[in-house]
C-alpha cells in the first residue's frame, strides 16, 4: 500500500503554548505520576467512542477494545496504545494542536442526549494529553481513524515548546499510539512494576482491559541448566470492572468485604456498608464502608486524612475525604463515582464545583441514615460506638444542618444502668421521663467512676430521676454548644440552680445562725469561691462545688491547664449540706484557725470530687492528718 505523499509540515500551536504548558507541567498537576492516568483516560475515551460509533456503523467493529502499555528501560520510553476510534489529520490539529480544546467535550455535544447519558466518557478539559510533558521531553502520537485507509494515518511530534510536526504515515492498526521519550530524571517510570502499580492505583476500574507484557523470570532445570524462556504474552493488569457500578443484588457478601480490604488496606472485615446508585439532577454511585475497628490515625491532622476515593466514570481522581465528607465522618471508607463531574485537574477546582457540594450533602445524609439503620442492632451499634462514638460527637458542633440527626445517634451511660455501658440514647431518656420533668439532666467528668459517684447526683438518686453520665473528654465541649433536644432543655446537675419540676420539695428556710455560718465560711474561702450557700442537691455528702450555668466544668479546666491553655477565671460556688454531721460539727467550732482549716477542708474535698487539681496536695494531706488527730483526742 502506498503511503500518502503529503510532506511533513510544521505548525505553530494555536495558543500561548509556552505559558500553558508551563502551567500544566508545574502547576496544574501536583503529582507527576498523574500523566499515566490522563493518557489511559484518553485511551478509554477513544475506545468508548469507537463502541458508540460501531452501533451506527457495524463495519467499524468494537468487539475487542483494549489499552496497552509498553516500555523500554534502555531507551527510556513509555508507550500507551489503544484500538479506539483514532483521529484524522484535521482532528489531530483541532484536538492536539489547540490546548484545552477537548475532543471528548465536542463529541458529547454532538451525540444524541440518550446516547450521551449512557456514554462512559471521561475527558472534559482537553489538557490531559499535555500531562505527558510532565515526564517527557518529547512526545510522539501516531493515530489512525476507524474507517479510513491505513495510509491515511497521522504522526504528531513535539517537544512541548512552541511548535509540532505533523506527517502522514502508514499504520496497520486502528487507534492511537503515544510514545513518551522520558526526561533523564524521570527514567524510573520505564519500569514494569512502577507502571503496573500506577494502573492499580489510578485506573484499576477503567471499563476496558489494560494490558502489559508479563514478566518472565529465568528458570533452571534439575541439573542447573537454564531453561529457555517462553515468549512473554500480554496480560490484563486491571480489574476492568467497577464493583460499585454493579447492582447491589448481584454482589456477594465476600465480594464487598474483599473490595473493602483492597481500598482501605484494612486486614479486618468492614462492620457494615451502604451501596447506592443516585439518579436525578446529578448522577453518581457510592459504596460507603464503616470499619469494624478504629485505625491508629483517626485523630491525625484532618488535612492528611484519607479514606473516600473520588472517581469520575471509573477513573480515580483523588482521595477526597475532606471534600466529600465532614471531619466528624472521617472514619468512613469507600468510593464515590460521578457521571457529571469533569475529570478535574486540581483539588482547588474540585472544591469549588457546585455539583460536588450536592454530592457531599447527599453523602452525609446517606451515612447518617446508615448509622440510624444500624443503631437498631444493639450489639453492632455498640461496637461502632465504642470505636467511633467520640468522633461522631464532633458533628454536634461541626454540622449544624444535621445536628438533630447526629444527636439521635449519640449514646451515653446513665444512672438507669448499673455499668459504664454507653447504650442510652436521648430518645430513650425522654421516653422514661415523668410527665412533670421538662429537662434532660446530665453530668460530665473525666471518668465513669467520677461521674457515677458525683455528689451532685445524690438528690436525683433519692427522687429516682435519671441522669446521663458523660465521661468522655469531649462531652463538656459538646454540651456547651447544645441547649435542647426534642423540645427538652439540657441542664448539668453540677451547674446553676436545679429545678426538678412541679414535684420538687421547697427547701427549708435558712436560719440566721446558719446564714452567719455560711458567711463565715465564705469569708475564709473568698479567694477560691464566688459564694457559699446551703445546698438543695446534697443528701450524703458534706459539700460540693457548683459552676455557673454557662461556665466550664472544673475537670475541663484542669485538662486545659494540663495542655497549657488559658482557663477562664470564673470561681465556683460552694454548696454546703447543713444536715451533714461533719458540717454540724464544724458549726460548733469557735477557734478561728481551726474553723478556717475545716472550711478549707470542705472546699478541698469538694474540689477533688469534681476532678479538680489541688494546688498543694502535700499541705492538704498534712492538714487532713492534723484535723483527724484532733478529732481522735
Amino acid at each position: 500500500m502506498t503511503v500518502n505523499a503529503k510532506k511533513t509540515e510544521q505548525f505553530e500551536f494555536q495558543a500561548e503554548v509556552n505559558q500553558v504548558l508551563d502551567l500544566v507541567i508545574h502547576s496544574l498537576y501536583s503529582n507527576k505520576e498523574i500523566f499515566l492516568r490522563e493518557l489511559i483516560s484518553n485511551a478509554s475515551d477513544a475506545c468508548d467512542k469507537r463502541r458508540f460509533e460501531a452501533i451506527k456503523d457495524t463495519s467499524l467493529g468494537a468487539d475487542d477494545l483494549y489499552i496497552k502499555i509498553d516500555f523500554d528501560a534502555d531507551d527510556k520510553t513509555v508507550t500507551i496504545t489503544d484500538n479506539g476510534i483514532g483521529m484524522t489529520r484535521d482532528e489531530v490539529i483541532a484536538n492536539i494542536g489547540t490546548i484545552a480544546n477537548s475532543g471528548t467535550k465536542k463529541y458529547l455535544e454532538s451525540i444524541a442526549k440518550k446516547d450521551r447519558d449512557d456514554a462512559n466518557l471521561i475527558g472534559q478539559f482537553g489538557v490531559g494529553f499535555y500531562a505527558s510533558f510532565i515526564v517527557a521531553d518529547e512526545v510522539e502520537l501516531r493515530t489512525r481513524k476507524a474507517g479510513v485507509a491505513a495510509d491515511q494515518a497521522v504522526s504528531w511530534k513535539s517537544d512541548g515548546k512552541s511548535a509540532y510536526t505533523l506527517e502522514n504515515i502508514e499504520k496497520e492498526e486502528v487507534g492511537t499510539e503515544i510514545i513518551l521519550h522520558l526526561r533523564k530524571e524521570e527514567g524510573d517510570f520505564a519500569d514494569h512494576f512502577r507502571l503496573k502499580s500506577l494502573v492499580k492505583k489510578y485506573s484499576e476500574h477503567v471499563a476496558f482491559p489494560i494490558k502489559m507484557l508479563e514478566v518472565i523470570y529465568p528458570e533452571k532445570d534439575d541439573e542447573g541448566n537454564e531453561i529457555p524462556a517462553k515468549t512473554p504474552e500480554y496480560e490484563v493488569v486491571n480489574d476492568a470492572t467497577a464493583l460499585w457500578k454493579k447492582n447491589p443484588g448481584d454482589i456477594k457478601y465476600e465480594d464487598y468485604q474483599s473490595f473493602y480490604k483492597q481500598i482501605s488496606h484494612d486486614f479486618q472485615d468492614a462492620a457494615f456498608w451502604s451501596h447506592n446508585h443516585i439518579e436525578g439532577t446529578q448522577s453518581y454511585s457510592n459504596l460507603l464502608y464503616v470499619p469494624s475497628k478504629s485505625p491508629f490515625n483517626m485523630f491525625q491532622n484532618p488535612e492528611d486524612r484519607e479514606g473516600l476515593k473520588l472517581y469520575v466514570k471509573r477513573v480515580f481522581i483523588m482521595d477526597a475525604s475532606k471534600e466529600l465528607l465532614p471531619n466528624y465522618l472521617r472514619f468512613v471508607k469507600g468510593v464515590v463515582d460521578s457521571n457529571d463531574l469533569p475529570l478535574n485537574v486540581s483539588r482547588e477546582i474540585l472544591q469549588d464545583n457546585p455539583l460536588l457540594k450536592k454530592i457531599r450533602s447527599g453523602l452525609v445524609k446517606r451515612v447518617l441514615g446508615l448509622l440510624k439503620k444500624q443503631s437498631v442492632d444493639t450489639d453492632v451499634y455498640a461496637n461502632f460506638w465504642k470505636e467511633f462514638g467520640d468522633i461522631l460527637k464532633e458533628g454536634v458542633v461541626e454540622d449544624f444542618a444535621n445536628r438533630e440527626a447526629v444527636m439521635k445517634l449519640l449514646r451515653f451511660s446513665s444512672t438507669h444502668n448499673d455499668d459504664a455501658t454507653e447504650n442510652v440514647s436521648l430518645e430513650d431518656y425522654i421516653g422514661r421521663m415523668s410527665e412533670s420533668q421538662e429537662t434532660i439532666y446530665y453530668v460530665t467528668g473525666e471518668s465513669y467512676e467520677a461521674v457515677k459517684n458525683s455528689p451532685h447526683l445524690e438528690l436525683f438518686k433519692k427522687k429516682g430521676v435519671e441522669v446521663l453520665l458523660m465521661h468522655s473528654r469531649i462531652d463538656e465541649w459538646i454540651m456547651s454548644h447544645v441547649h435542647e433536644f426534642d423540645g427538652k432543655k439540657f441542664q448539668s446537675v453540677a451547674k446553676g440552680k436545679l429545678d426538678l419540676g412541679k414535684d420538687e420539695e421547697k427547701p427549708a428556710e435558712t436560719s440566721d445562725e446558719e446564714k452567719n455560718f455560711l458567711k463565715q465560711i465564705k469569708e475564709n474561702l473568698k479567694d477560691v469561691v464566688s459564694d457559699v450557700t446551703a445546698s438543695t442537691r446534697l443528701v450524703d455528702s458534706a459539700s460540693c462545688l457548683v459552676m455557673d450555668e454557662h461556665a466550664m466544668a472544673i475537670h475541663m479546666q484542669k485538662l486545659m491547664e494540663q495542655v497549657g491553655q488559658a482557663v477562664p477565671g470564673q470561681l465556683p460556688a460552694l454548696e454546703i449540706n447543713l444536715e451533714h454531721p461533719l458540717v454540724k460539727h464544724i458549726e460548733q467550732i469557735t477557734d478561728e484557725d481551726r474553723f478556717a482549716q475545716w472550711a478549707d477542708m470542705l472546699y478541698q474535698q469538694a474540689l477533688l470530687a469534681e476532678g479538680g487539681q489541688l494546688k498543694n496536695p502535700a499541705q492538704y494531706v498534712h492538714q487532713l492528718n492534723q484535723l483527724m488527730l484532733e478529732v481522735m483526742k
